[in-house]
């Protein structure tokens, strides 16, 4: 089953990777089960025996290591597949799958396989980035809210991938302060993937004007490609709404983490402003300290801004108003970035 068919197919049926643990933790297809083959020693084993000896003689190591585990593995198959309906891939389609998919069978399990396993599907992931994706990207300085005025756009009914939530940062220094773990660049892609196939590609999309990397998750070169050359919208807002804005989004972080972000940006904040920052926050004024960085970010973005209005993109004065406001303002001038699209 090519990967098109193996995704549509598998709203009833649990996804199994039969790939090692190490290969499942790198990336995986959004919502399958590990249950390997062989663990990592397990592959190593086989791998070894395939190079140095032959691949009948690797088989029969393979037959050797997972015997006793036969039983064990169709009864996890069992609890976790309660109506026996399993799609299964391992990296290429071959004789993983196809063993694990003999073992399944034979318990009297309804197995489909995923023709050219896990690369296949990585393979199809790729095509389906190149589409021709209608995005919109929103843009502003740090501060203005990007991300609350994406989750609102959603609420009313207006499409967004939230590049930010997936990457599980923040997109700047002080993006990770939660120290959330964040996806593999691979996982990353395959969690965009899945968004994607959400979508109507012939409605627009909203995504948040990013550069390339969010923490260590990148996004990959062609849709980024697209997300650059889509029409961009900038939100304005007040100094004072940005730094109320931040000390609300990173205000539960300890006094402690936030000084180690302030000496992370430390050399092109300058000794004294670091200085300021700490005793701000041992003030516990969370406000001035996120004044001083902004006037940090505002400094790398300025240039930038004047920039990107100059080659057509869109100022939209969100001055204040709230960020369901502003999502209503930009789905009223819905047109106008719509005739700027045509232009791209």
């Amino acid at each position: 089953m090519l990967a098109s068919e193996f995704i549509a197919s598998s709203s009833d049926r649990t996804i199994i990777d039969v790939r090692s643990p190490s290969e499942f933790r790198e990336g995986h297809i959004v919502g399958a089960k590990s249950l390997p083959l062989f663990d990592d020693d397990q592959r190593a084993q086989v791998g070894t025996a395939y190079k140095k000896y032959s691949r009948e003689k690797a088989i029969k190591l393979g037959l050797e290591l997972i015997g006793p585990s036969l039983r064990e593995k169709v009864e996890i198959a069992e609890k976790i597949a309660k109506n026996k309906k399993i799609s299964l891939y391992c990296w290429r389609g071959g004789m993983r799958s196809g063993s694990m998919a003999w073992l399944f069978k034979t318990a009297g399990f309804d197995v489909e396989l995923l023709q050219g396993g896990y690369k296949g599907y990585r393979d199809h992931m790729y095509i389906c980035f190149e589409q021709p994706w209608k995005l919109r990207t929103l843009g502003g300085m740090t501060g203005a809210g990007k991300t609350e005025i994406l989750v609102q756009l959603r609420e009313k009914g207006e499409q967004i991938i939230d590049l930010e939530g997936i990457a599980q940062h923040k997109g700047s220094a002080f993006g990770n302060l939660d120290n959330v773990p964040q996806p593999s660049v691979e996982h990353f892609q395959n969690l965009l993937f899945k968004e994607l196939q959400l979508l109507d590609p012939k409605m627009p999309i909203w995504v948040e004007d990013e550069s390339q990397h969010i923490g260590q998750c990148w996004i990959n070169e062609q849709f980024f490609a697209k997300m650059k050359t889509a029409p961009l919208v900038l939100i304005e807002r007040e100094l004072k709404e940005r730094t109320a804005h931040l000390a609300h989004q990173y205000g539960t972080a300890s006094t402690e983490d936030l000084k180690a972000v302030f000496e992370k940006i430390g050399k092109r904040l300058g000794g004294q402003n670091v200085k300021l920052a700490h005793d701000l926050l041992d003030n516990n004024d969370i406000e001035g300290a996120a004044d001083i960085a902004l006037r940090y970010y505002d400094k790398s973005y300025d240039f930038m801004i004047e920039k990107r209005v100059s080659e057509g993109a869109i100022p939209v004065d969100g001055k204040g108003l709230n960020f369901a406001e502003i999502a209503d303002l930009l789905i009223q001038r819905k047109n106008e970035f719509e005739a700027e699209a045509h232009l791209v």
